[in-house]
């Protein structure tokens, strides 16, 4: 009986799911730029997603052991990835979507042992780093829904298209 009621539910639910349609923001770009666009996005959204575990991992060490902080820093901060730190720090996003934090914070601000006062002051800027990261994170994932949405409405409209994107084999001494 279950199995059955799974699926009527299931069928009652394909019918409720809206029909993707084509965003107007969206109207200008060409179906292979849509494709980069969307593309863009989602690793950029991997990005954010790094910085903002990283800022919650240090959120997690200073509340467990602010001493271990330090060893901490040795590790992630070496002068060969400085440069790549900073190419991330960089970012600028388009309008619509909040500016990354300054996340130099991750690793400049030491507080002393026992000063609870600068720890305090350093996981509240942790806190508002990670919480501006989470909403960068949810306009990416607002984009990259549009984007999918769109891709999903043109492929609707031409099913072709799809194929475009699949690799292409040749077979030797087919011209």
């Amino acid at each position: 009986m279950q199995t059955q009621e799974r699926q009527a539910s299931g069928r009652a639910g394909a019918r409720q799911r809206a029909v993707p349609r084509r965003s107007p923001l969206l109207a200008h770009l060409a179906l292979p730029a849509l494709r980069d666009y969307r593309r863009e996005l989602a690793e950029e959204e991997g990005r954010v997603s790094y910085w903002r575990r990283l800022v919650q991992a240090r959120i997690d060490v200073l509340v467990a052991d602010p001493g271990s902080l330090a060893r901490l820093q040795a590790v992630l901060t070496d002068s060969d990835a400085s440069s790549r730190r900073g190419a991330l720090l960089a970012l600028t996003p388009a309008d619509d979507v909040p500016p990354l934090p300054d996340l130099d914070i991750l690793w400049r601000e030491q507080p002393e042992p026992g000063d609870d006062a600068a720890l305090d002051q350093l996981l509240l800027k942790l806190a508002t780093v990670e919480s501006t990261l989470s909403s960068y994170r949810s306009a990416l994932h607002e984009r990259i829904d549009r984007a999918t949405e769109d891709l999903i409405a043109r492929y609707r409209e031409d099913p072709a298209a799809c194929l475009d994107v699949l690799p292409l084999q040749r077979v030797p001494g087919v011209a």
